[in-house]
């Protein structure tokens, strides 16, 4: 597969990441957490579970209930952000809650709900990838059964090119084509998948091969946090 050299605005190549960092077990009260720093974007997780489910209602005798719930806070972007939720963070929270549902061996967990909160604190294209990413390290954090890590990204096309990690500047590029995507690594299972726009089908042949090496360097950065994570806690 043939990657253009030609440089981005920001001096990155098509198939080049912008700089994520990655540290599991930030807060002391959660069950599991994680901070993620990946470009411009911030982003905190905390998960709490598995709990019983209430009210009784809502319990599922087969399984846990996975409540993702992916908030902006009003000072993530540049202008202020309404603190209600608005539509397009509901329909995240409802997709990344079913990529994470797909990971977690829910069966084992029936009549409990797992709490997964996702605060955004500051944002620049790819905040919903960056959440699912820093979601996973959380839920593994918590000691929660998964049958992988889910590692995300976006890809796309900008200026002619097929890149992967769109920054706002080449999201609204007059070409531009927005695919966010994650996967279970392991056995390449792809768990959300989604394209705002419309490209070629050879455009999409070599943006998706992209986006799933990048995921493959995600996971990395996933399990390498992690390690950390319990290293450090055998020490204390």
């Amino acid at each position: 597969m043939l990657v253009s050299k030609a440089k981005r605005p920001d001096g990155r190549k098509a198939d080049e990441l912008r700089e994520i960092k990655i540290e599991a077990g930030v807060l002391n009260r959660a069950d599991g957490s994680c901070y993620l720093e990946w470009g411009q974007n911030k982003v905190v997780v905390a998960v709490y579970g598995p709990r019983e489910a209430l009210p009784k209602h809502i319990q599922n005798p087969n399984k846990a209930l996975v409540n993702y719930i992916y908030r902006m806070a009003t000072f993530s972007v540049p202008e202020r952000k309404n603190p209600k939720p608005g539509r397009r963070e509901i329909e995240i929270s409802k997709v990344c809650g079913e990529a994470l549902e797909s990971a977690i061996f829910v069966e084992r967990f029936p009549n409990t709900t797992i709490d997964i909160f996702v605060e955004i604190l500051d944002s620049n294209a790819g905040t919903r990838v960056a959440a699912l990413t820093a979601a996973a390290v959380a839920l593994a954090d918590a000691g929660i059964p998964m049958r992988d890590l889910v590692s995300a990204v976006s890809v796309g096309r900008a200026n002619g090119e097929i890149i992967v990690d769109l920054t706002k500047e080449e999201e609204d590029a007059e070409d531009a084509v927005d695919i966010p995507m994650a996967i279970m690594p392991n056995t390449q299972e792809f768990v959300l998948l989604q394209m705002d726009g419309i490209m070629s089908k050879e455009e999409w042949s070599k943006a998706i091969a992209m986006g799933q090496k990048a995921c493959q360097q995600i996971y990395k950065l996933q399990r390498e946090a992690l390690r950390k994570r319990y290293l450090a806690a055998e020490k204390e």
